[in-house]
C-alpha cells in the first residue's frame, strides 16, 4: 500500500539513499533539504510523486510549514523519519559551546521540532510512524563525540517517552541506531580533530580511526533504506532497532559490561531505600 514519507536531510547520505528507495518503491514523499535545489533531480525523475520542501529543522515555523505542505499536497502523513543531523569529533575541553549548541541544536531540538510538528496529523489521523535515526553513539558514549552523543542520547530518551504517549494513539516509534555505514557522514559531513597531546589516545585515536574507516564501514546504504522501508509496513515495530553488524555487536558488548556492573554494585544501590514496608517500590510503567 502506498505511503506518504517525510524524510528530513534528504540531499545526502542515509536519507538520500532512504528517499530514493522510497520513490521507487511506489511511494510518496515530502523530501526536505536546507537548499532544495539538491533534489531537482528528483522531480525530475518522479515527478509530483515528490514534493521538495525547504527546511531547515531548528526552525519551528519552517517545520510547521512543511508539515502543512505535505498535508495540503498528500492529505496525510504516514511515516516521518528525523534523518538530518551531523557529528564532529573533538574533545570535550576542546569544543567551544557554540559547536557543543549547534549539534545538539540539528540532532537533538530538530527531531523534536519535526516532531512536533507532525504529531498534530497522526493524532488526528489515528495513525502514523515516526522513524528517529538515532546512532550506536545513541547507546555508547563515544571519546571525542560528546555533543553528538549528548544529542543522541536525548533523541533516545525523548522517543521512548513518545512512544508512550503516543502508542495508544495509534502513533508506532521506531528508533534505528545505524553503526558504520559507507555515506560522507564520516567524509566531508564530519569535522575531525585529534587536539591536545594529552587526549591522544582517546580523542585522537578516534579522529584518526575515523579517518581510516572513511570508505571501508561494513553499513549498505540501500540495505539500510530497506530496512527502514521495511518497519514502515509492520504492524508491531520495534522500539529500537541497531543497524549493521559493527552496531549490534558493540551494543550488544556495552549492555552485557553495563548488566555486570549493575549486578556487581546492587547491594549498595538497593540500600538507599527506606526499611522493608515503607514504599511502593514501582513506577507506572513496570510490568507486575
Amino acid at each position: 500500500m502506498s505511503q506518504v514519507w517525510f524524510i528530513t536531510g534528504s540531499s545526502r547520505g542515509l536519507g538520500r539513499g532512504l528517499a530514493e528507495a522510497v520513490l521507487m518503491a511506489g511511494h510518496k514523499l515530502v523530501a526536505t533539504a536546507r537548499n532544495p535545489a539538491q533534489l531537482d533531480d528528483l522531480k525530475q525523475r518522479y515527478g509530483d510523486q515528490v514534493l521538495a520542501v525547504a527546511l531547515d529543522v531548528t526552525d519551528e515555523q519552517s517545520a510547521g510549514q512543511a508539515v502543512k505542505g505535505a498535508v495540503e499536497r498528500f492529505g496525510r502523513l504516514d511515516v516521518l523519519v528525523n534523518n538530518a543531523g551531523y557529528g564532529d569529533v573533538g574533545s570535550i575541553e576542546d569544543t567551544d559551546m557554540a559547536n557543543f549548541r549547534a549539534q545538539i541544536e540539528t540532532n537533538l531540538f530538530g527531531t523534536i521540532i519535526v516532531t512536533k510538528a507532525a504529531l498534530p496529523v497522526m493524532r488526528e489521523q489515528g495513525a502514523g510512524h515516526i522513524v528517529q535515526v538515532s546512532s550506536v553513539g545513541g547507546r555508547i558514549g563515544p571519546a571525542g563525540r560528546a555533543p553528538y552523543a549528548a544529542a543522541k542520547w536525548g533523541v533516545e530518551g525523548f522517543s521512548e517517552v513518545l512512544s508512550r504517549e503516543v502508542g495508544p494513539l495509534g502513533v508506532k516509534v521506531t528508533i534505528v541506531e545505524p553503526g558504520g555505514f559507507r555515506t560522507d557522514f564520516a567524509g566531508t559531513s564530519t569535522t575531525l580533530r585529534e587536539g591536545r597531546p594529552e587526549y591522544d589516545e582517546t580523542v585522537g585515536k578516534m579522529a584518526r580511526y575515523q579517518r581510516d574507516y572513511d570508505g571501508r564501514q561494513p553499513g549498505d546504504p540501500a540495505k539500510a533504506a530497506a530496512a527502514i522501508i521495511h518497519l514502515a509496513s509492520l504492524d508491531n515495530p520495534p522500539l529500537r532497532l541497531p543497524l549493521g553488524s559493527d552496531a549490534i555487536r558493540a551494543i550488544e558488548q556495552n549492555d552485557a559490561q553495563r548488566a555486570a556492573e549493575h549486578a556487581a554494585w546492587r547491594d549498595l544501590s538497593v540500600s538507599t531505600d527506606f526499611d522493608a514496608g515503607n514504599g511502593a517500590g514501582h513506577f507506572p510503567w513496570e510490568a507486575r
